[in-house]
């Protein structure tokens, strides 16, 4: 670097990602936090209410643009066209985002490793993409990415998939987000800043209940910060998180083994899939036990392809000896995670229930959605649920989900509703038919058929509805609070910050502690070209963390 620092920051925001107050408060009584605690104790700060489905994929998009997944298209982690998915990408997102409404105001903006910002389109300023963007992601301006790394010796936008996730990953992929912030900030000179840290999700994913690890993620994550307060000196400083973040302690229920049970789904054999014994084997490498893998189990993945057990195992399950039935018996017994090591996935696979969506009335795509998708006529390719149906069997399964009641006899799902009440907008056809929201995010949900409907939760820790927000600085009214701050609020804050108005398309509000400068009917933002992610590296990312099952 130069040493030169920018000096016109107005406005800062800070993106954790799971961020939220039972992680943070201890850390900040420990003392272990001081930056950060200075912006929570120094302005305004409380719990951030995150959208359905509160999901990384799904929520900073919603963050970004102020806008519900009805308005900017952006679900979960998959795009569907029919019964095909693919990764989703900036592409998908059918809003304007922050700074490209500051854009428009002659502002400029740098912003690091935010998910679902790749590719980037064209603004005044910089921006590197974050998760599900490819390893070398395109970059703004062209060529930014070789910048970077020419600068810092290293930027990676995620570790290496064989890579063993300790400490020193860990801190080195938050520092480089502090480090990149830094280096574009003073070659850019930026109004608006936005660096997100992802550590602060991925650890509770890779790592459940390492409370020493998390604590030295959040540790170097507030250091960048308190780095980037130093050197740049915001005007204004927002924090925000896209969801909270602990412990699934009840149960795991599988929504389409329970459709199956009442006459939605059915199943077919073999093809691709991955059950959960298989990610059981997965997550035990993550947590470094890579002693158990045998030898050659990172071979060529088309090993066994074909072969004779594979075979015989797609023979069996057309006989009913599914995977998922004998890994329910290994279960157990105890062996399922052993044998999982030192069978092939795809043998597995080949014999392992899946959803056929074309033959099935209604299914859970993706666990990710927090729903269920009607096989409708005339808008699925195979649909199977005449148009003049459709009220009828949405009723039949709200109604059906609503029932469902855990071994301990308590409600699975807080809500079960159509879709309407939670998206609206001109994408909200792509969304699910029936949003299933389960109690108070204690149980997982699993798009997977397993031959049972309750078992323990694949995930020990995963997402929770409420993160966090702060707010201290110029612009902030100290006095004021955050009391029912809603994650679409934070596009419109922002905006506030700079004494602008707020998009009128927009879904939230300035927080109180803000001045709002009212609404403007922004002109139509050009969402170009389309394009497929089509990137198995991000989907095996994707698959690592829990967030695909199927």
């Amino acid at each position: 670097m130069d040493g030169s620092h920018g000096t016109d920051l107005t406005t800062l925001l800070v993106g954790i990602d799971a961020g939220c107050q039972s992680v943070l408060e201890p850390l900040f009584e420990a003392d272990e936090l001081p930056n950060l605690r200075s912006v929570f104790q120094g302005g305004v700060s409380g719990p951030l209410e995150s959208q359905i489905p509160p999901w990384t994929a799904s929520a900073w998009p919603s963050m970004y643009t102020g806008k519900n997944p009805g308005k900017h298209g952006v679900f979960g982690f998959l795009h569907f066209d029919g019964y095909e998915e693919d990764v989703v990408n900036a592409t998908r997102v059918r809003e304007p985002s922050l700074w490209e409404l500051l854009d428009y105001h002659g502002l400029t903006s740098v912003v690091v490793n935010v998910p679902v910002t790749s590719p980037p389109k064209s603004f005044d300023g910089a921006l590197v993409p974050g998760y599900v963007a490819p390893e070398n992601p395109p970059c703004h301006p062209d060529g930014l990415l070789e910048d970077v790394r020419d600068e810092l010796g290293e930027y990676r936008v995620y570790a290496d998939i064989d890579e063993t996730k300790d400490e020193a990953t860990y801190r080195s992929l938050v520092r480089s987000r502090g480090e990149a912030f830094r280096y574009l900030a003073d070659r850019f000179d930026p109004d608006f800043g936005f660096v997100e840290f992802q550590q602060t999700d991925s650890v509770f994913h890779e790592h459940p209940g390492d409370d020493e690890l998390v604590r030295a993620v959040y540790r170097e994550v507030d250091e960048q910060v308190g780095r980037i307060l130093d050197e740049h000196d915001p005007a204004n400083v927002v924090v925000a998180s896209d969801h909270g973040m602990g412990p699934y302690d009840r149960y795991e229920f599988r929504v389409n083994e329970f459709l199956r049970d009442e006459g939605y789904v059915e199943a077919t054999q073999g093809g691709e899939g991955m059950p959960s014994w298989v990610k059981i084997r997965e997550n035990r490498l993550h947590e470094g036990d890579a002693g158990d893998q045998p030898p050659d189990a990172d071979a060529d993945t088309d090993a066994g392809r074909g072969s004779p057990l594979e075979t015989a195992v797609s023979t069996a399950a057309r006989f009913g000896l599914t995977t998922e039935r004998v890994a329910a018996a290994l279960r157990k017994v105890g062996l399922d995670a052993a044998v999982a090591r030192v069978v092939p996935e795809n043998v597995q696979s080949a014999g392992m229930s899946r959803v056929s969506f074309p033959e099935s009335k209604a299914y859970m795509r993706d666990l990710i959605e927090l729903g269920v998708r009607i096989n409708l006529e005339g808008r699925e390719p195979d649909g199977t649920v005449p148009q003049a149906k459709y009220e009828d069997v949405r009723d039949e399964l709200i109604e059906a989900l609503r029932s469902v009641r855990t071994p301990d006899g308590d409600p699975v799902f807080e809500d079960v509703a159509r879709r309407e009440k939670y998206f609206y907008g001109p994408e909200a056809e792509n969304a699910v038919d029936v949003v299933t929201v389960p109690s108070n995010f204690d149980h997982y949900l699993s798009a997977q058929l397993y031959g049972e409907q309750f078992g323990e939760p694949t995930e020990p820790w995963n997402h929770k509805r409420f993160g966090i927000v702060a707010a201290r600085g110029d612009a902030i009214d100290e006095s004021a609070g955050v009391r029912g701050a809603h994650l679409f609020d934070v596009a419109p804050t922002v905006l506030a910050t700079f004494g602008l108005p707020a998009d009128e398309r927009m879904d939230g509000d300035p927080l109180d502690a803000v001045e709002a400068a009212g609404e403007t009917e922004y002109p139509d933002f050009d969402s170009g070209e389309t394009v497929e992610t089509d990137d198995d590296a991000v989907e095996q990312r994707l698959s690592d963390l829990g967030y695909l099952d199927n």
